[in-house]
């Protein structure tokens, strides 16, 4: 995968998906919101690194897949929560 650029979140659309993902995730794992979002935004670039770039793509799959997506990125990155 191509090396994707940090971008911040530039409107509403994006910050209710940015966030669907992050509760989505915390419920997968079983943690806090706030700890899965110092894992995506300050532990790593994930949120502003592949979920804000890739908002077209990712919006359009089903739940399941964005958790699964995300999660996998978290494993290959080495990012824990």
């Amino acid at each position: 995968m191509n090396q994707l650029k940090n971008e911040p979140i530039h409107d509403k659309r994006e910050l209710e998906f940015a966030v669907f993902c992050i509760e989505n995730i915390a419920l997968a794992l079983g943690v806090s919101p706030e700890k899965v979002y110092i894992a995506l935004s300050e532990n790593s670039d994930i949120l502003n690194g592949y979920i804000v770039p890739c908002y077209d793509a990712l919006h359009t799959q089903g739940k399941e897949y964005i958790v699964e997506d995300i999660l996998a990125l978290m494993e290959k990155r080495g990012v824990s929560v």
